[in-house]
């Protein structure tokens, strides 16, 4: 007998992880074997379990599906992720698939599009599902990525974790909350900032931020309102 699909959902209303929990039911090959309300309890529930693909919410309590899913993937790469949200905004979709989540889902269609999603995701593919309009998708699709538009030889130098932390510094975020959001200590965040200013000779945060700026990595009218 084949094994069945195993399937964590994450999402802080239980009516509506319920619901899922039909949905998903319908399709013989696939299980629930999980469910959680909260980012930490889900991701505590992975490390245990090792589901096969996840769906989760886009707001929780404790932090964002999209923390989330860059929290599991960096600890469990294998596991598939598609994100369930009422927000059907281009950005949230970006930062999604840029986390590593490989389907979105809106929750006004997902009896419709989630079993369409899931056998999607698992066969390797990307499931963006039809409740989004053309136009969200053609603009989707026409994001550059930042890869593809930055080719500063010294950028290049950093590592993916600095590049990440640069973004952040330039918006202006303080090291706690940088922190915070990677899932990192401050010290690390800090000496991940010394590498950075060192790697890019830059020696000042207003450097930091005109360099960023530079490379599109920011929108500086963020601070000039």
């Amino acid at each position: 007998m084949t094994a069945k699909i195993s399937i964590m959902i994450v999402d802080d209303h239980p009516l509506f992880r319920e619901g899922l929990k039909t949905i998903i039911g319908r399709d013989k090959r696939y299980e629930v074997v999980e469910e959680a309300g909260t980012g930490q309890k889900a991701f505590d529930k992975a490390q245990k379990i090792k589901p096969d693909l996840m769906m989760v919410d886009l707001s929780l309590p404790d932090m964002s599906g999209i923390q989330l899913t860059r929290k599991i993937l960096g600890a469990l790469p294998q596991i598939k992720i598609i994100i369930v949200t009422m927000h059907a905004k281009v950005d949230y979709m970006a930062e999604a698939f840029q986390a590593g989540a490989t389907g979105f889902v809106v929750k006004e269609s997902a009896a419709e599009g989630l079993l369409k999603g899931i056998e999607t995701v698992l066969k390797g593919d990307y499931f963006l599902d039809s409740a989004v309009s053309p136009q969200v998708v053609e603009t989707l699709k026409k994001l550059p990525g930042k890869e593809t538009r930055i080719n500063d030889a010294h950028y290049a130098t950093l590592t993916a974790r600095e590049q990440e932390v640069l973004r952040l510094l330039a918006e202006g975020l303080p090291s706690k909350e940088i922190a915070k959001k990677l899932f990192i200590s401050p010290k690390t965040v800090e000496n991940h900032r010394a590498n950075i200013m060192n790697k890019l000779d830059l020696r000042s945060p207003i450097e930091l931020v005109r360099y960023a700026a530079k490379l599109g990595l920011i929108d500086m009218d963020l601070w000039t309102n």
